[in-house]
């Protein structure tokens, strides 16, 4: 699990500001492409629990699409915390997840979907809150595109690797994916790094060049110091 310390720091930062933090560490390739958020208006951390799907062959999906397949089983064993990862191959054509198995979900503590397919009840998904991030609607059900193949691997979801356990991160943005070793340590940087930035926009704000302030200079930076000691930082 996310120590609570780490959870809030990932909740008060933006996307775009872990991914500047990740590419500091040689991580270019962790911001899920092409995704829209379900619940703009909310933040999702969670653990990666991740589910495969292939590409439809029938007797394939004769024998594994049926019954407590692969999409099922994932989602009635989600543990609290976990965030339910979907490789759809970028497939539109079909839903990976609905309103009854994201309500289990739900139900089962799972704080999200992320899905690089389509989804199908889209209104009513909204209606749970469940934070939710997708490629399209689409009301036909997996069938019609996919095969529920496998859980618990390595997945492909917006043209990035995620790996069971990656932490994921979502705002109004997008989804990002840290590497969990590194999650404490991208959540400290990505603090300060807000905090350094809310300091130069309120300096640009009152006029100031973007010379030896973006990036901040050592005369900025003794400026910066002493707005922060004096509290000039906090966020009401």
């Amino acid at each position: 699990m996310i120590d609570s310390s780490t959870v809030r720091a990932l909740e008060s930062v933006s996307t775009a500001t872990l991914s500047a933090q990740l590419r500091r560490r040689g991580i270019e390739h962790a911001f899920l492409e092409h995704l829209t958020p379900g619940q703009p208006g909310k933040r999702l951390v969670g653990l990666a629990r991740t589910l495969r799907y292939t590409a439809l062959r029938e007797d394939v999906f004769a024998e594994r699409g049926g019954g407590m397949n692969a999409q099922k089983t994932v989602v009635d064993t989600i543990r609290p915390g976990e965030v339910l990862v979907i490789e759809a191959r970028g497939d539109l054509g079909a839903g990976t997840i609905g309103d009854i198995l994201a309500l289990r979900l739900q139900r089962r503590g799972g704080a999200g979907v992320v899905t690089d397919g389509g989804v199908r009840d889209t209104p009513a998904l909204r209606e749970l809150g469940l934070p939710f991030y997708y490629g399209a609607s689409h009301a036909a059900v997996l069938g019609r595109r996919h095969v529920p193949m496998d859980a618990d691997l390595p997945v492909t979801c917006g043209g990035v690797l995620v790996m069971p356990g990656d932490v994921v991160c979502g705002d109004a943005e997008g989804v990002v994916v840290l590497p969990a070793a590194m999650a404490a340590e991208v959540a400290r940087a990505a603090v300060t790094q807000e905090r350094e930035e809310r300091y130069i926009a309120e300096q640009v704000d009152k006029g100031a060049s973007l010379d030896g302030l973006y990036p901040m200079g050592e005369a900025h930076r003794i400026q910066y110091e002493r707005w922060s000691e004096d509290g000039a930082d906090e966020v009401s």
